[in-house]
């Protein structure tokens, strides 16, 4: 009787403990389901590729080439879409030497999703400082690396020639298709098709559907961040904790290895990232233990346009393969660089942890930063 009653009050626990963890999954996949729904509505608001092709067309030197790539792949919301696209232009004729800082770029502007995540927690000064601080140390990062690798590229050339080489043993006749590698957008396009018909049955201009498909995905950010930080409170405790620790927070190599595997099966280090903001935000993991699963997706997400490079044949499939690869080893050497480099690992932490300090006692500073970094001051640059 007495065992009877124990696994009676079991019950409720149990029960309760299932629920949290349909609710994670569940709000998870709305994270998901959020993100793609902004970069999907940024990229019919922008045009989506072939709008990126014309922009690309105003890159006239290796600087301007960088903030084009920032403010495109701000706008697409996918370094990887961005990356194929200038493996299609290298494939039809555009330098290597514009190229390169446009891939560069691209890194920068892809940081941008983690950013609209972190805003989710802005009602809780604690939780968005930590979320800020997280997101944002993927923009110093990119920042860092790009500051060291571009005046190196630009005066020896050293990534194109070592990718030149390389590219030799890669390019072959086989063709992929990047689609099967991809499983989380045939999960998350039809409920981003119901939201895009949602958005196309408002009394709205068919040009401005896009923008409406970005603030219901800004608002459905909001809300499952604010729902995901709670729940992941009450879960992420005793077994299911240490196994999450064991994966990321063990060590930088483990981070980084993680955040490759998993950017890789994803193919967006926009999503792999996002979904790490949260846990930053619940006080799950720290900026620092966050910062090498970040630098394991710049990584992984270089798989896209590798795969795009292989799709290319002819003749201008070794310089296409090229650029790929040059987006490869520009990400491995700024991880090996900056990890490795304790002063220069800490750059990105210090000043991420700063800006989330001054965003959180100032909001307009967290926003200006955003618009600011992304969208003003590259496009003012160009103009200029």
């Amino acid at each position: 009787m007495k065992n009877n009653n124990e696994a009676i009050e079991l019950n409720p626990s149990t029960m309760q403990k299932v629920f949290s963890w349909v609710s994670v999954a569940a709000l998870v996949y709305f994270v998901l389901v959020a993100v793609s729904t902004v970069s999907g509505g940024f990229k019919m608001f922008s045009g989506g590729s072939a709008g990126a092709e014309q922009i690309f067309a105003f890159a006239t030197n290796p600087f301007v080439a960088l903030l084009l790539g920032i403010l495109v792949t701000a706008l697409v919301q996918s370094s990887s879409t961005v990356t194929s696209v200038i493996v299609g232009l290298v494939a039809g004729g555009l330098p290597l030497s514009i190229a390169i800082p446009m891939v560069m770029g691209a890194n920068m502007g892809t940081t941008i999703t983690n950013t609209f995540v972190s805003m989710g927690h802005i009602r809780d000064k604690k939780e968005f400082e930590r979320a800020f601080s997280a997101a944002t140390v993927h923009d110093f990062f990119n920042l860092l690396a790009v500051a060291i690798f571009l005046p190196l590229e630009i005066a020896f050339g050293i990534l194109e020639k070592m990718a030149t080489f390389l590219a030799d043993f890669f390019v072959s006749d086989s063709s992929l298709s990047i689609k099967e590698f991809n499983f989380i957008k045939p999960l998350t396009k039809p409920a981003v098709n119901q939201i895009k018909e949602l958005a196309g049955s408002l009394p709205v201009e068919s040009n401005t559907v896009g923008l409406v498909m970005v603030f219901i995905g800004i608002f459905m950010i909001g809300f499952s961040v604010t729902f995901l930080g709670k729940v992941l409170k009450s879960v992420m405790v005793g077994r299911a904790k240490a196994v999450l620790h064991g994966a990321i927070g063990r060590g930088p190599v483990s981070g980084i290895l993680s955040g490759t595997a998993v950017t890789v099966m994803v193919q967006s280090s926009s999503t792999t990232t996002s979904l790490m903001i949260p846990l930053a935000g619940s006080g799950v993991f720290t900026t620092r233990q966050i910062f090498p699963f970040t630098l394991g997706a710049n990584i992984g997400t270089t798989i896209t346009a590798l795969l795009a490079a292989t799709s290319i044949s002819g003749e201008f499939a070794q310089v296409a393969m090229t650029i790929a690869l040059v987006h490869v080893m520009f990400n491995v050497f700024a991880v090996a660089l900056i990890y490795g480099i304790p002063f220069l690992r800490e750059i990105p932490i210090k000043c991420s942890e700063a800006l989330a300090r001054q965003g959180t006692e100032n909001k307009f500073i967290a926003f200006g930063y955003v618009v600011g970094a992304f969208f003003a001051l590259p496009g003012l640059m160009i103009i200029f």
